[in-house]
């Protein structure tokens, strides 16, 4: 018997990372396929992407990828799917321009089969009819997917937000989104990014009036950080700049890119002799700045703006700094260290989500969310987008607006789920985890790695080098110690010959024709022990042995 299966293979539980998979009758739709970037316990780790192990092993049976938005958390693992995926991929107009420009850095354009869509197409991929429907969200061409299976209907609200009329792109559909809770919703997928926040979201319309003040009353340099992919927020501050007689330039890659793609596809409307080379931009006494780098990350533009680290433009006295943004959850401490340094290096303001009303959200809160509920009454409910917290409180409203308490399933990335007209029931089998990006190396750092790298970055490192006779036992050659990052340099010799003398000691301790093995383990342990007693720290020992 054909049963209907849900596989999460990211964004559940935390933030990013979302994409997910129906299979029914051994056919498999994939929808999106976002990367997450690396926390704090990840020292090294450039990206981090879905496992899709569990899509290689159906490779030939993948009907098809469909894209929700051009957001990085849902398209920016593509290339990596691409290298190894052959299936088409569809989205909206402005998403695959995203996605062409995103390929085409990683060098597999030409090997991507890309489908364009608009909402209200319908297009059958298998047993899968899926339709997209508009909704407002930070970017636009974002949609939810309607996907009509053999068993029902599937509803993947995507990231979203309310607002029917917004200032710029298209509102949420809410009509179309009724007609289909009226024709019949087996499950649904929804937001829950800010499940845990009252009342609405807000309208972008209430950005006019504090940043017109902003534009109005600054003295000299404006410069606004906020997300590349915030095509409606960077109209806005562009429609200011030329109602305030000001040039603008752009940092920051990610940034430009985004003023590109969304020019060329009439996403951006920017007048004629407004904008300026970044080069020649120290020299506009009225600039408006556009930067990428409202989460604080550390090599972003603004970030090294703010720390006179940036080769052609940095912060100086007046300058009026706006962060348009929200910073993600865990990144707090970068976000407030980037404004520190803007302060500290001259910012006369600094405007940020603490202070002044510069930003509004492009996801639901909880009103809209109890209005998604009311308007598609689905038989079955995941709560999608969100760490477990968030989840939770999204699945406690959907109880609340009357969903069957046993048809509401929280699940984490890597179940597989059953759907069936009785219910949903997780199976034992796990689907995902995660797979970390190192510079050129994909899926090569493993957990083990990082936990070395946490070890090495709290404790330091102690490498001793020894040569062994094989003969008869005894320290031949060395030792050789070398230490970073446990103690000053100049403070250190004295407890480096203390480890030399307990390495020649625990070589000698193994007798005759010792095992390497053992030397090994007999070095490991007596340093170990010699540091913790005199340091109270416990470094990486690494036993370098050779028999000579």
């Amino acid at each position: 018997m054909s049963i209907l299966r849900y596989v999460p293979l990211g964004g559940l539980g935390e933030v990013g990372l979302n994409m997910w998979a129906l299979e029914w009758d051994d056919q498999v739709l994939v929808i999106d396929c976002g990367l997450m970037f690396p926390t704090e316990e990840m020292p090294g780790v450039d990206l981090v992407i879905p496992d899709v192990s569990w899509l290689m092993q159906r490779r030939r049976r993948i009907v098809g990828v469909f894209l929700s938005h051009g957001h990085e958390d849902h398209i920016g693992a593509l290339p990596f799917l691409i290298r190894r995926l052959a299936v088409p991929v569809y989205g909206t107009r402005l998403t695959l321009g995203l996605v062409r420009g995103k390929l085409a850095e990683h060098r597999v354009l030409q090997e991507a089969d890309l489908r364009e869509v608009a909402p209200g197409d319908r297009v059958q991929l298998g047993p899968f009819r899926v339709e997209p429907v508009a909704v407002s969200h930070s970017i636009p061409d974002a949609v939810a997917l309607s996907i009509e299976t053999p068993i029902g209907r599937v509803f993947y609200t995507s990231d979203f937000k309310i607002e029917s009329d917004p200032p710029y792109g298209r509102g949420t559909d809410m009509e179309r989104i009724r007609e289909i809770g009226r024709e019949g919703v087996m499950l649904l997928l929804a937001d829950s990014t800010n499940s845990e926040r009252e009342g609405h979201s807000g309208s972008e319309r209430e950005l006019a009036e504090p940043f017109e003040e902003i534009f109005k009353s600054a003295p000299g340099r404006i410069v606004v950080a906020t997300f590349a992919s915030n095509i409606h927020r960077l109209q806005r501050v562009v429609g200011l700049a030329a109602r305030h007689q000001r040039r603008v330039a752009v940092a920051g890659r990610s940034m430009q890119n985004s003023f590109r793609v969304a020019g060329e596809l009439g996403y951006l409307d920017v007048p004629p002799g407004i904008m300026v080379k970044l080069e020649a931009a120290a020299q506009e006494p009225r600039l408006v700045l556009i930067t990428a780098g409202s989460q604080g990350e550390p090599m972003s533009a603004l970030a090294r703006f703010a720390g006179q680290r940036h080769n052609l433009l940095n912060v100086a006295a007046s300058d009026w700094v706006v962060i348009s943004a929200r910073p993600i959850p865990g990144n707090e401490r970068t976000v407030h260290r980037t404004i520190n340094n803007l302060y500290r290096n001259g910012a006369e303001r600094v405007y940020y989500s603490e202070r002044g009303n510069v930003h509004v959200s492009g996801h639901a809160y909880r009103d809209e969310l109890r209005e998604m509920l009311s308007a598609l009454h689905p038989l079955n409910f995941i709560p999608v987008h969100g760490e477990y917290r968030q989840l939770h409180h999204h699945a406690q409203l959907a109880r609340e607006a009357g969903i069957d308490p046993s048809r509401v399933l929280i699940v984490s990335d890597g179940s597989v789920v059953e759907v069936t007209a009785d219910g949903m029931r997780v199976t034992s089998e796990n689907a995902s985890g995660l797979v970390f990006v190192d510079g050129l190396g994909i899926g090569d750092v493993e957990q083990v790695v990082l936990r070395d790298r946490r070890h090495m970055a709290e404790d330091g490192v102690v490498v001793v080098t020894v040569g062994v006779d094989r003969e008869r036992g005894g320290v031949r050659q060395g030792p050789d110690v070398v230490s970073r990052g446990l103690i000053d340099p100049q403070m250190s010799s004295e407890l480096m010959g203390q480890i030399s003398a307990a390495a020649v000691a625990a070589v000698r301790s193994c007798g005759k024709h010792p095992e390497l093995t053992l030397v090994q383990q007999a070095l490991h342990q007596s340093v170990s022990r010699l540091v913790w007693n005199k340091t109270h720290r416990r470094p990486m020992v690494v036993p370098v042995v050779s028999e000579l």
